[in-house]
């Protein structure tokens, strides 16, 4: 009976020591040192840096070949400069954004828990960055039932590029009416504008402004008139109104400000500047030549002679050309804290707002406005990177018939080209838009026409057929000049 007493006694004691060390168990292993839930800020520089290197990536790997900025050298058969465009060239693109959008939601969802109304636009403002990088790559995508696989939704449906846009467009409205510039972001220093809360409302229409014109060719949608009434309001719809608003990374090669390019000597290892890209800036007599390329030099490599590319597509041997053709700049994916101007990421710049508003304004036979904004812009572009703008560029009888505003569409879509270099897939969407610039076809190009989507993922195709076959009926196909929405 003694030990009986003995044990229910120990037992007791026990049981209320278990008690008292679960009680406040949590409040005891919780250290008050570390952040116990992640926080919107926490989320943003990941995404912007990520995206915006893979963009970078992307524009040397994609655009680049087709908009005849640059191509392999030598390069007898294939390849993209030659509309050569594989299967799986597109799986990336589906790969990293639905990664990072997952990310861009759960930004979200946190700082509407903390009823940060900054942090919700700025998310709205990169979930449309990247949905609509996407859809232009694709056509219709999966996007209201995307990135659910905890709520039971394993074969999300595609939602149409109409859809898509509609969604996008209303949601970088409404981030334009939550933003509010008095109150500072709280969760650390940002990469992009470092916490400046009215660059960021800026950046939010601008990209509305893009994602306007995308659409110019569905009359229905009446981008001009939309457009034009963003422009007429700026106290509502602040845009970019110079370099320094434009959404670029300028990276020092430090650390978190490295650069994306693991080895810089790849970027020029067996290449070459396209033919297209350098006869335009010759005929300007543009500064950004040295910019964004070398000179050519004679066969025996020891005399620079000029700024010379060769064609895209070319037929034949390479011995054919009697030079040795310039080749990218190197500098331009070199980060260097002793450069005194850092290697920049552009993710959206500020000369792209002058030239979609030269476009409203020649489209509504404002011919005065078109040029102001026109002449903006190219200056703009020139500046961004480094180079000093001629006080006689539009003016300078040997280059005028080539520089200055001539009252066409083409002049203003032909500056917009070299505005948009290095911008992930832009010139590439807007080519397919506008047909614009005219692109020489050479004899080695196949098809001769330009690719204008990505095909889907194979896996995407096996994994999820009954809503991919849906999505490949309504757009009508799955082949890389199959179009999309905006385009017909």
């Amino acid at each position: 009976m003694k030990h009986t007493l003995k044990l229910i006694t120990f037992i007791l004691i026990a049981s209320i020591s278990i008690i008292s060390c679960t009680k406040d168990f949590e409040t005891i292993n919780t250290d008050p040192n570390r952040i116990d839930q992640i926080s919107p800020g926490t989320l943003l520089n990941p995404i912007i840096f990520t995206v915006a290197g893979y963009n970078m990536q992307r524009a040397n790997d994609i655009t680049f070949n087709l908009m005849q900025v640059a191509l392999p050298f030598p390069s007898a058969t294939g390849g993209l400069h030659r509309y050569d465009i594989s299967e799986n060239a597109g799986n990336g693109t589906w790969n990293t954004y639905y990664l990072w959008l997952n990310n861009v939601r759960e930004m979200y969802n946190v700082s509407v828990k903390a009823d940060d109304k900054n942090y919700q636009a700025i998310a709205l403002t990169l979930n449309a960055w990247i949905y609509s990088n996407l859809t232009d790559c694709f056509g219709d995508v999966p996007m209201s039932e995307a990135s659910k696989a905890e709520e039971g939704i394993l074969h999300p449906k595609f939602d149409s590029q109409q859809e898509i846009y509609t969604a996008l467009l209303a949601s970088l409205d409404s981030a334009n009416n939550l933003y509010n510039t008095s109150r500072s972001m709280l969760y650390g220093t940002e990469i992009l504008y470092s916490n400046n809360v009215t660059k960021w409302k800026k950046f939010t229409n601008s990209l509305r402004m893009r994602l306007l014109l995308r659409l110019s060719k569905r009359t229905e949608v009446g981008s001009y008139t939309l457009l034009k009434a963003m422009m007429d309001n700026p106290s509502k719809y602040p845009v970019f109104g110079s370099n320094d608003d434009g959404a670029s990374l300028k990276l020092t090669g430090i650390t978190p400000l490295a650069s994306p390019w693991g080895r810089p000597i790849d970027f020029t290892t067996f290449r070459a500047a396209a033919k297209f890209l350098l006869d335009s800036l010759n005929a300007f007599n543009d500064p950004r030549r040295a910019k964004f390329t070398t000179q050519a030099k004679n066969s025996s490599g020891t005399t620079n002679i000029g700024y010379m590319g060769i064609p895209s597509g070319y037929t034949g041997s390479e011995s054919q050309f009697t030079y040795i053709p310039s080749n990218v700049n190197v500098a331009l994916v070199t980060a260097s804290s002793a450069s005194v101007i850092p290697m920049s990421v552009v993710v959206m710049p500020y000369a792209e707002v002058e030239f979609i508003k030269a476009e409203v304004e020649f489209q509504q036979g404002n011919h005065a406005a078109a040029k102001t904004a026109y002449e903006k812009g190219v200056k703009a572009s020139v500046e961004q990177w480094g180079a000093v703008m001629p006080a006689d560029y539009f003016t300078n009888p040997t280059y005028t018939e080539a520089t200055a505003y001539n009252n066409t569409l083409h002049r203003i879509l032909l500056q917009k080209y070299y505005a948009l270099f290095f911008v992930d897939y832009q010139a590439w969407f807007e080519h397919r838009r506008t047909g614009m610039p005219v692109l020489p076809v050479s004899a080695g190009i196949a098809g001769k026409q330009m690719p204008t989507r990505f095909k889907y993922p194979i896996n995407i195709r096996s994994m999820n057929p009954d809503n991919y076959k849906k999505a490949v009926e309504a757009m009508g196909g799955d082949e890389n000049t199959t179009k999309v929405w905006w385009e017909k």
